[in-house]
């Protein structure tokens, strides 16, 4: 499901930045590229994700890590109906409060670390997009900040001011929007945790059975992102309006004149 998730992020990413600011076609595309990416953040907790592969060791050993803390912190919460499992895939990391606080900390880490710490959370989530949606989109991405600086006021203090200020809220709205995917699954998401429902710390948030899907299969690959595929097109910044105008000029017939008697 890691094209799924990276490309609902990006959908996700779009939609939202204009209300963070970044309102032009380059900012929306950092932006969304940053939010695709960091959607498959969450599945760090599987040992062959492919955030987990990312980084070869380095990211192997922090899935290893985060797998025993969600281990412990279940192990500790479980309430008197949840599950016999060992709360370590789809558990802290896939939770409202991991997104924020992963947001909360990448905000402030980017503000006390400067423009390397800005760099860095760019490049993570291009880099983690890239392996799931294609080799396209680092050029895109590339030219899209070659653009933003090409055109940026001359300011460079505000400007990086002004990425690190959203760079939190791409990468907490890209861990909620795989939260939110995983939740149309069979197996649901506890993304609620940790409020009890039902007797359950990590109640598993899903829609009916009938509105349920099984990763991978067909109404995931026939259905599912290829609706995303077209919203990622339309939500460019421009797009929708250009589409429309131009449905409007094929479509309507041209206004006859009338003779002059």
């Amino acid at each position: 499901m890691g094209r799924t998730h990276a490309l609902t992020g990006w959908c996700a990413g779009l939609a939202l930045a204009p209300a963070v600011g970044a309102g032009s076609v380059h900012q929306a595309v950092v932006f969304a590229a940053t939010t695709a990416g960091f959607a498959l953040l969450p599945d760090l907790d599987h040992p062959h994700a492919r955030a987990s592969r990312l980084l070869g060791w380095f990211t192997g050993m922090i899935s290893w890590l985060l797998r025993r803390v969600s281990a412990a912190v279940y192990a500790l919460t479980k309430g008197p109906r949840d599950e016999k499992v060992t709360g370590q895939h789809r558990h802290l990391s896939h939770t409202v409060l991991f997104a924020a606080g992963l947001g909360a900390a990448t905000s402030a880490g980017t503000t006390a670390g400067g423009p390397w710490a800005v760099f860095g959370v760019v490049v993570l989530g291009l880099l983690l997009a890239e392996g799931a949606l294609g080799d396209w989109l680092l050029p895109v991405s590339g030219v899209a900040v070659a653009w933003w600086v090409y055109t940026a006021p001359p300011d460079h203090a505000a400007q990086l001011e002004e990425i690190s200020g959203w760079l939190g809220l791409a990468v907490a709205a890209g861990c909620f929007a795989h939260c939110l995917g995983d939740a149309l699954t069979e197996s649901g998401c506890p993304f609620l945790f940790p409020i009890p429902i039902a007797g359950e710390t990590w109640y598993e948030i899903r829609p009916p059975r009938p509105l349920r899907f099984r990763t991978g299969k067909k109404v995931e690959n026939r259905l599912i992102f290829p609706v995303f595929v077209v919203l990622a097109v339309l939500l460019v910044p421009g797009v929708w309006n250009y589409a429309t105008d131009t449905a409007h000029r094929l479509f309507t017939p041209p206004t006859s004149q009338s003779a002059t008697p």
